[in-house]
């Protein structure tokens, strides 16, 4: 017996109320708006670097999106079921759907996507799609998902911008990592990629073949790229642009616009990812080998600092590796030695003690490089709050702040750093986005986002594997709280703080909210008021 779940089109169910309630004049037009920094490729199955998903998931699409209540809505599949023991997931296809180069999309794209590409070179797909086996295809409508074990969370990790499903006839037999697809993409998504004029701007047109009837409603969607924040916030001000997400306008600049006639401010459209502001340490470069050293920087960070007068009070401090997010599942597990209220110098200069590592002459214990994720001001100024905070503890810091693709390769490719700030997404799910941290299957040179640290606990890997497959919810929450304590104790990534981002929209604006991923959602809804 099967246990089936069927979704209704809710999606173009919603695309014709919208139609009809959008005006003629209201459809068409040249949306604008900012993307920051400039992203180093489209290739989103390779990459999950924030600038790709706020372009590439217009192009791709997923098996599956998902309302702002995080209900699952369909995709490119129309309804799935689930067997009654959980190892079988079938997903049908939706029919008539075509990529943008004509070609029709079938069950083959899903299976070579899932299988070929994800499974293999995307940062999440390992652990996303770890107990699929197989997928079988018996037509082309037709997607059976073969699991070695229940994974329920997978559900979780089908939109076009966590799993985007790509074309087989264009990358089988290829070397994805080398593929045309990073600077020309071709998908299913209501926009067709037309440009990208480097340093300045991509040009997406709107698909006419789209399989969603009466959308997109935009002519255009330009993604446009300004290094400098203070003109990123005067482009919004003086309409040259209508959008900015994650960053793009600084937290000190919207704080501003909201109080203004004719913008907004929200925090809508993250509720898929739990952002988490974090340290990772290279914990095979001395002294950052030392469990000692690095629990000690953790105490001497004053997290509530940074949230407010860097992030201007949007943001929550981080209080385990888990998001306090993970308590509505029962799995989040406070670690207050950990990740003390407020600064503990004393403490921290007592580990120092401890692991040997004493201050010298000029009364400098450490001297590392801290390289900063280049997406914006912010993240400049956390570097020297950085730097000063870690002065009392004999820790001299120098901070380095590079372009995306050079940050990127440093840190996953070469592993030439002592220290890099960053953010990750935590996801629905700790298996979606906290095992690619800390597993030592996901220490993976050359992919982003994934266990730069090279940590490695054989412990700490049999309770991920664990909790990867066990159905019981107390039994799971138990095997977490094992995977904090672990974590809090060898601290391979300091968690600084629970991210809050902001979007800074003109009041023009209309559907960019359509979606529980936002700016990561394909904007085939967004319209302009005239």
């Amino acid at each position: 017996m099967k246990i089936k779940t069927l979704l209704v089109n809710m999606t173009c169910a919603l695309g014709l109320a919208l139609a009809g309630s959008a005006s003629a004049q209201e459809e068409g037009g040249n949306f604008v708006y900012l993307v920051q920094p400039e992203p180093p490729s489209l290739a989103s199955f390779l990459s999950t670097s924030g600038p790709i998903g706020l372009v590439a998931p217009k192009i791709y699409e997923g098996l599956l999106d998902y309302d702002n209540d995080l209900n699952i809505v369909p995709a490119l599949a129309e309804s799935y079921e689930v067997s009654e023991d959980g190892k079988t997931v079938t997903f049908k296809i939706r029919e008539g759907v075509t990529w943008h180069d004509g070609e029709p999309f079938t069950s083959e794209d899903v299976a070579f996507s899932i299988m070929e590409i994800l499974k293999k070179v995307h940062p999440r797909g390992p652990a996303s799609f770890a107990e699929v086996t197989s997928v079988d295809t018996p037509d082309d409508t037709t997607a059976i998902f073969n699991l070695e074990n229940p994974a329920p969370y997978m559900l979780r990790a089908l939109s076009g911008y966590e799993s985007p499903m790509v074309p087989k006839h264009l990358l089988e037999g290829t070397d994805p990592r080398n593929s045309d697809l990073a600077t020309n993409p071709v998908g299913t998504g209501p926009y067709v990629f037309e440009e990208w004029k480097k340093g300045q701007y991509i040009l997406l047109t709107k698909n006419e073949n789209y399989w969603k009837e009466g959308l997109p409603y935009l002519d255009r969607v330009v993604a446009r790229f300004v290094p400098d924040a203070s003109t990123r916030t005067a482009a919004m001000e003086n309409g040259e642009v209508m959008y900015g997400a994650y960053g793009a306008i600084p937290n000190i600049d919207a704080v501003r616009l909201r109080e203004m006639d004719g913008f907004s401010v929200s925090t809508d459209g993250y509720a898929m990812i739990n952002p988490m502001a974090l340290v990772e340490f290279n914990s095979t470069r001395e002294p950052f080998d030392k469990p000692e050293v690095r629990k000690a920087i953790s105490l001497a960070i004053d997290r509530n600092f940074l949230i407010d007068n860097i992030w201007f009070g949007y943001g929550k401090a981080a209080t385990s590796a888990l998001s306090s997010n993970f308590s509505a599942t029962g799995l989040y597990k406070a670690e207050p030695e950990a990740y003390p209220e407020s600064p503990d110098v004393d403490a921290a200069i007592a580990l120092l003690d401890e692991a040997g590592v004493t201050p010298g002459d000029d009364g400098v214990r450490i001297k590392a490089t801290l390289d900063l994720i280049p997406y914006g001001e912010d993240w400049r100024r956390a570097g020297e709050y950085m730097k000063q905070a870690l002065m009392p503890l004999g820790i001299e810091i120098e901070l380095r702040y590079e372009d995306v693709p050079t940050w990127l390769k440093r840190v996953y490719q070469d592993y030439d750093f002592d220290m890099t700030m960053n953010y990750f997404y935590q996801l629905p799910d700790p298996v979606l986005g906290v095992h690619r941290h800390y597993a030592t299957s996901q220490i993976r040179q050359g992919t982003h986002f994934v266990n730069s640290s090279q940590y490695s606990n054989p412990e700490l890997d049999e309770l991920l594997a664990a909790a990867t497959t066990e159905a019981d919810a107390d039994k799971r929450a138990e095997i977490y709280g094992q995977v904090q304590d672990i974590l809090a104790e060898d601290m391979p990534v300091m968690n600084l703080f629970e991210m809050e981002f902001l979007n800074v929209f003109n009041d023009k604006l209309h559907g960019h909210d359509a979606s529980a991923l936002g700016a990561y959602g394909s904007f085939d809804q967004v319209w302009i008021e005239k």
